[in-house]
């Protein structure tokens, strides 16, 4: 039996990557990030699950979904982060590990991105690294994966 997919979850306006704000998130795309996510897990021996949505119904009812069809969850909850408690409330009930992922640092931007309210019920964040941000996270998530996985964990 294949281990379960990783799943990556993206939220409000990352759609937009490689046009908004250029000089905070980049040049890439999201499908270029989802590219790159999808070769380095299957280096891994992982397949991903990648989504995006504007919608934070939509981003908590996937994470719901994850928690019987992931392994675990890297999640990039955009301006969300700093504002919803439900999404906060969502990972907090998957019985699954959650990456909180940032392509910009919001310790150094404005005061109001200072804030997660996702960061206290997740495994951890990375931050920071643009698109690598999502490279970082899959190897997190295969190293805590495969310390699971061992027999006796």
């Amino acid at each position: 039996m294949s281990p379960k997919p990783i799943h990556v979850l993206n939220g409000p306006n990352l759609n937009l990557l490689g046009v908004r704000e250029p000089e905070v998130y980049g040049r890439d795309t999201l499908a270029d990030i989802e590219a790159a996510c999808r070769a380095r897990a299957s280096a891994h021996g992982r397949d991903l699950v990648f989504r995006q949505s504007n919608h934070e119904g939509e981003l908590i009812d996937w994470l719901h979904e994850a928690r019987e069809n992931a392994a675990l969850v890297l999640f990039n909850p955009g301006a969300y982060t700093h504002t919803s408690v439900a999404l906060r409330d969502a990972v907090a009930a998957i019985a699954i590990p959650v990456i909180e992922i940032h392509l910009s640092n919001p310790a150094a931007r404005e005061a109001f991105r200072h804030v997660s309210h996702v960061a206290p019920v997740a495994k951890g964040v990375i931050a920071g690294f643009g698109a690598h941000s999502y490279i970082l996270a899959i190897d997190a998530a295969a190293v805590l994966l495969t310390a699971a996985e061992r027999p006796g964990s």
